[in-house]
C-alpha cells in the first residue's frame, strides 16, 4: 500500500470539476483521464471532491490505480 497525495491522482480543471490523471478504480468502479466529476458526483460511492488535498491509501494492480481508502487530516 501506498500513501498518495490528491494532486498526484487527480487534476483540477478550469470548470471547477477534478478528473483523474491515470485509470483509477474505487470498489470496482474504473474510471480515467477525460472523465470529470463535480461537487456532489459520487464515484464508487464516494464524493470525491469532499477530498480535495488529502491523502490516499493505494496501489496498483495491473496498471490501475487502486484507491482503498483516505487518511483523515
Amino acid at each position: 500500500m501506498n500513501r498518495t497525495n490528491f494532486n498526484s491522482i487527480f487534476q483540477l480543471n478550469n470548470d471547477g470539476s477534478i478528473s483523474p490523471l491515470q485509470i483509477i478504480r474505487i470498489g470496482g468502479v474504473q474510471i480515467g483521464p477525460g472523465v470529470k466529476l463535480g461537487r456532489g458526483v459520487l464515484f464508487g460511492g464516494i464524493d470525491l471532491y469532499n477530498f480535495i488535498g488529502r491523502e490516499f491509501e493505494t496501489n496498483q494492480e495491473n496498471g490501475v490505480l487502486v484507491i482503498n481508502g483516505i487518511y483523515e487530516q
